[in-house]
């Protein structure tokens, strides 16, 4: 089964590499309208997926990634929209010379190829990833959890029969709709048809393909994310920025899980902190010293265990920790984080550049919210990950992301046009 896959996906990425900017405009144009349009028969089948996973007792957080609606799934079609609006990479010229040897020397943006996607209880990503993988000449082969079976499965349907009203292969776009586990590792195996592999799911997944796959793999996509709220900080403007980036979606891999204070601030902004967090629900993980201040405020206050600032809460929950500098504060970080998006918050472009150099993740924000890690909101369109490694891409992957380059070599014996 995935080798006949296999074949037809490569077979469509050498048609893809050849279509001009405005050909795969349409094709995706056309996606987006047939999104709208199918809209109840992808709502009747995420619903599907929504009964038996709430079945299966997943967790609030999961569920929200899973669930879509009228909203969600038109902003979904949006970003399809918006992909087209973007500038197409494939052809572009990265840079060139003239050598001494006579040779007019460049570098060109081409596609990567056939990209496997390995992903979890997020719809959206199916869209996200074809859109991107079309703009750029990509086939990509998706293979998403049992929990969006149907989803998945309703949304691959309506992208291949947009791509063949379009006159593009159907096998540009082709899911893996058998949950079994022997073909998720038949995958990793694929290289011969597969140029790049990107999991998207827990430490677990992550784990697996980095061990059993001969495809390259990009990895990211696990945020424990840190903001460090040093002593000059105006507490206002700390509390807004605080809770965008807890609040606002906590199911997402960009959103805080652990809030370091300053010894120095901390007595006045706990008892405030705890205050806000209990308006929004949030319980608060919080080490010895820190609980003292915190339960001063009426949220709810438990203590943090080690293993606490190793994970994603992905919920309403955040640790709280003080400490003594912002050299702890970066310690700290580099012990428990995932290189994925951490901040600062402070009156100080000394302290600001200080934690900007010292910092090495994908994303480094100085009063800002780590919610910005994202595709959309970094002016890239969709995403296709978020990369905490340093090779081939890191932080959001848009569309330059799934390009490799060629070196093209023009000799003095120029062909005739």
């Amino acid at each position: 089964m995935l080798e006949q896959m296999g074949k037809a996906a490569k077979a469509a990425s050498w048609q893809l590499a050849q279509l001009s900017s405005n050909q795969k405009n349409q094709a995706l144009n056309h996606i987006a309208d047939l999104l709208e349009a199918e809209i109840e028969e992808i709502l009747a089948a995420n619903q599907q997926d929504m009964k038996q996973a709430r079945e299966q007792g997943m967790s609030e957080a999961l569920l929200d990634r899973l669930l879509l609606t009228p909203e969600r799934l038109n902003a979904i079609a949006s970003d399809v929209r918006q992909v087209c609006r973007l500038a197409d990479p494939v052809g572009q010229v990265i840079d060139g010379q003239l050598l001494d040897n006579g040779l007019q020397l460049s570098r060109r943006r081409v596609p990567l190829g056939v990209i496997g996607v390995i992903y979890e209880a997020r719809p959206n990503v199916t869209i996200d990833v074809a859109s991107l993988c079309l703009k750029t000449g990509n086939a990509v082969i998706l293979r998403g959890g049992k929990e969006t079976h149907h989803t998945n499965q309703a949304m691959v349907k309506v992208i291949q029969q947009a791509l063949e009203q379009s006159g593009l292969p159907a096998a540009a776009v082709q899911a893996i709709n058998k949950p079994d586990r022997e073909l998720v590792a038949e995958l990793l195996k694929m290289d011969r048809y597969v140029d790049m592999l990107i999991p998207r799911g827990g430490a677990g997944l992550h784990k697996l393909c980095r061990e059993q796959s001969t495809i390259p793999v990009i990895t990211g996509g696990i945020g424990v994310c840190h903001t460090f709220v040093d002593e000059t900080i105006n507490i206002e403007k700390a509390l807004e920025i605080i809770t965008n980036a807890k609040v606002q979606r906590p199911s997402a891999c960009n959103s805080l899980e652990t809030l370091l204070v300053h010894e120095k601030i901390a007595a006045d902004f706990l008892p405030v902190l705890s205050t806000k967090m209990k308006e929004q629900g949030v319980t608060l993980h919080a080490s010895k010293s820190a609980m003292l201040l915190l339960q001063e405020g009426p949220a709810t206050v438990v203590e943090v265990a080690e293993e606490d600032y190793c994970d994603e809460w992905l919920s309403l929950d955040m640790n709280v920790e003080i400490v003594s500098d912002i050299d702890r504060a970066i310690e700290h970080i580099r012990t428990y984080g995932t290189a994925h998006s951490d901040a600062i918050l402070t009156e100080s472009l000394q302290q600001a550049d200080y934690f900007v150099r010292h910092v090495d993740s994908a994303a480094v924000y100085v009063n800002a919210s780590t919610r910005f890690t994202d595709g959309g909101q970094f002016g890239l369109g969709a995403e296709v990950a978020v990369s905490t490694q340093k090779l081939h891409s890191r932080g959001p992957m848009g569309l330059d992301a799934l390009t490799t380059y060629k070196w093209v070599g023009y000799g003095n014996y120029l062909p005739r046009s």
